[in-house]
């Protein structure tokens, strides 16, 4: 399933191989070990950063908790009467659903979502890019999509991506919508991406925005055994991106509220009223669990 749709949602996969979420979570973890594939957030995805990037119906059941929490931070950023451009994403799509309440908005885009979830704002004009239409996330590309943004200004630029990187900033996995999203940031005198924490630390094929053109980042807070986040957000911070995690906003340079040390395994994981408590891998020696795990591994 994952290598027929680049990404997959432990959910289906429950439904798929008939068990419970908390089980094929623990397969999917033992197949991650195994190099096999890439957990994210509430599924999984084809290894490493370089691979074909995942159509919507994937990624809009990815993450939905943390992007939600992302628009919310993001929307409070605009002001009555702004121009914006916002790329197309499904992130940025829930941010779009909040710009609906800011009046006297203008939303220049090249995404149908985002022109979708403003279609009906009142006082909010959206002003679409020309280009050619991208099924896979609905966004416009190509050279009518880049000329059509010459000679254009705008206060910010919200953009979302595949990967984010302190070493390389923000990228994408198509080459077409990489070059647009280029063009959008060249419009705005500010740049804000929004990526979720799963986002972090994964570098993909065409880069999209340095981290010396990043101004502000908003994500959500990494879960406490995510080292490989953490530090990349630590790094960002490091290198003059302004970091907004659920609300708490972090100056260049500063350290991240709650950073901690990395710690040896076991790792710990913060349970919601109670202690912490280790994480550690299940064994793999029941052969029903062996079957379970040769089975994800034919899907």
């Amino acid at each position: 399933m994952v290598r027929a749709n680049g990404a997959v949602s432990l959910r289906e996969l429950a439904r798929v191989v008939q068990t419970s979420e908390v089980t094929v979570r623990r397969d999917v973890r033992a197949l991650e070990a195994e190099g096999l594939l890439d957990r994210r957030h509430g599924g999984a995805v084809l290894p490493g950063g370089f691979t074909r990037e995942s159509g919507f119906p994937q990624k809009s059941h990815l993450a939905t908790a943390e992007k939600t929490a992302i628009a919310d931070v993001a929307a409070g950023l605009v002001e009555e009467g702004e121009a914006v451009v916002v790329g197309a994403g499904t992130t940025t799509q829930e941010l779009a659903r909040r710009l609906a309440r800011v009046p006297g908005l203008t939303v220049v885009t090249n995404s149908l979502l985002v022109a979708q979830a403003l279609a009906h704002a009142n006082r909010v004009e959206v002003v679409m890019t020309g280009g050619t239409l991208r099924g896979s996330n609905y966004a416009l590309v190509g050279s009518g999509a880049e000329q059509s943004l010459q000679g254009l200004r705008v206060s910010r630029a919200f953009l979302s991506g595949s990967g984010l990187t302190a070493e390389r900033g923000l990228s994408t996995s198509n080459m077409l919508s990489a070059s647009v999203d280029r063009a959008l940031v060249q419009a705005a005198a500010e740049v804000v991406v929004l990526a979720d924490h799963t986002k972090l630390g994964t570098d993909t094929m065409f880069q999209t925005v340095p981290t010396d053109v990043i101004t502000r980042l908003v994500t959500d807070e990494p879960p406490g055994h995510d080292d490989r986040a953490q530090t990349e957000l630590q790094a960002l911070a490091d290198q003059g991106v302004q970091v907004t995690v659920a609300g708490t906003s972090v100056a260049p340079g500063d350290a991240l509220p709650g950073r901690r040390p990395r710690r040896e395994s076991p790792l710990p994981v913060q349970r919601r009223g109670g202690p912490s408590v280790p994480l550690r891998a299940a064994p793999l020696g029941d052969p029903g669990e062996r079957a379970r795990v040769a089975d994800l591994r034919r899907r």
